[in-house]
C-alpha cells in the first residue's frame, strides 16, 4: 500500500535526486518555458487502434480543433502519434505515418501549438521536423547521429523514451522490478552522451512505463507501473526534466477508465514529475492547480 511509512524511506534513500536540479526548456518560437514545475502534454492519436478511444481524430480539422481545446483546457504541448504501440496495433509503414501525421502537425504549429511528434522512424520524425513539430518523441532506441543533428538543427526538442526492446513496440521483457530503475539510468546515460553531443540542449527523461511492457492489465502490470512512477523522481539526478505517462488500468476501473489518468496525475506530481503526458487534460489540470496552491 502506497503509505507514508512506505514513500518515506524511498525519499530518504533518493534525497539528492529530489532536490536535483534540472534544466529549464525554452521554445521561444511558441512562446513556451519549461521551468521546474508541471506542465501537461496533451495527446492526439491518429491511428484507430489507440484504446484510448476519445483521443483518436479522424480529420485534420478535428485534430485542429482537439488541438485547440487541450491548449485551453492546460495542454503545454500537444503529443501527436499515427501509430499505436498497443501489442495488437497494426503496423503503419513510414510513408503512412507521413501521410496522416505531416497535415496534422502543420495545422497546429500554424496555429502556434506546440507539437511532439511520437515515432521511432527517423524519415517520420524528419518530416514531422520539417512541417513544424517542436518536440520529436523517440519511442525506439535510434542510433543514428543524423536523426539527432536534425532536431537539433530545428532548434527542436527530444522526449526520450526508455523501450527495452528496440521499439514500444517489440516484445521484449521488461526488467525485473528491483533492476528496473538502474537499467533504465544506464540506457539514458549511454544516449545521452551522444545527443547532447549532436547539439540537442532540449530533452526529457520519460521512463516509458506506458508502453504495453509486455505486461497484461492486471495487478502485477498495475504494480509495475506504479513502483516506476513512484521512483521517477530519480531521473531528475541526470539533469533533465522528466516525462511521464498517464497510465489507464481498465482491470482496476472498468467503466471508469478516463479517471485512472487523474489518479495517477497524484502519484506523477509527489513524484515531481515535469511533464505528464496525458488524454484527459481537462481532469488532470486541476489536479496540477491544486497541489500548486497547496505547496
Amino acid at each position: 500500500m502506497i503509505t507514508p511509512d512506505a514513500l518515506l524511506p524511498l525519499w530518504q534513500a533518493h534525497r539528492d535526486a529530489i532536490g536535483h536540479p534540472v534544466r529549464t526548456l525554452e521554445f521561444p518560437a511558441f512562446g513556451r518555458v519549461f521551468d521546474d514545475r508541471p506542465y501537461q502534454l496533451g495527446v492526439i492519436n491518429l491511428s484507430r487502434d489507440s484504446s484510448y478511444r476519445e483521443s483518436i481524430v479522424h480529420t485534420v480539422e478535428h485534430a485542429r480543433y482537439r488541438g485547440r481545446r487541450m491548449t485551453i483546457e492546460g495542454a503545454a504541448m500537444v503529443d501527436i502519434g499515427a501509430e499505436s504501440t498497443g501489442t495488437t496495433a497494426d503496423l503503419v509503414d513510414v510513408d503512412g505515418q507521413v501521410a496522416s501525421l505531416v497535415p496534422v502537425v502543420r495545422a497546429l504549429a500554424d496555429d502556434g501549438i506546440l507539437v511532439s511528434a511520437e515515432t521511432y522512424h527517423t524519415a517520420v520524425a524528419a518530416a514531422a521536423l520539417d512541417a513544424g513539430a517542436g518536440v520529436i518523441n523517440l519511442t525506439g532506441r535510434v542510433d543514428d547521429p543524423a536523426l539527432y543533428e536534425d532536431i537539433a538543427r530545428h532548434d527542436a526538442g527530444l522526449i526520450l523514451c526508455y523501450t527495452p526492446g528496440e521499439t514500444a513496440r517489440s516484445s521484449d521483457d521488461v526488467p525485473p522490478a528491483d533492476q528496473m530503475i538502474d537499467e533504465q539510468l544506464a540506457f539514458f546515460r549511454e544516449r545521452l552522451d551522444m545527443i547532447t553531443g549532436c547539439g540537442v540542449d532540449k530533452i526529457w527523461i520519460d521512463p516509458g512505463f506506458g508502453f504495453a511492457l509486455n505486461l497484461p492489465d492486471g495487478p502485477e502490470r498495475v504494480r509495475y507501473q506504479t513502483d516506476n512512477l513512484l521512483q521517477s523522481f530519480r531521473f531528475r539526478e541526470l539533469g533533465w526534466p522528466v516525462c511521464v505517462t498517464m497510465a489507464s488500468s481498465v482491470y482496476l476501473f472498468h467503466d471508469e477508465a478516463r479517471v485512472a489518468e487523474t489518479a495517477g496525475a497524484v502519484l506523477a506530481l509527489l513524484a515531481k514529475a515535469n511533464l505528464i503526458r496525458s488524454h484527459e487534460v481537462a481532469r488532470v489540470q486541476p489536479v496540477i492547480d491544486m497541489l500548486e496552491i497547496c505547496s
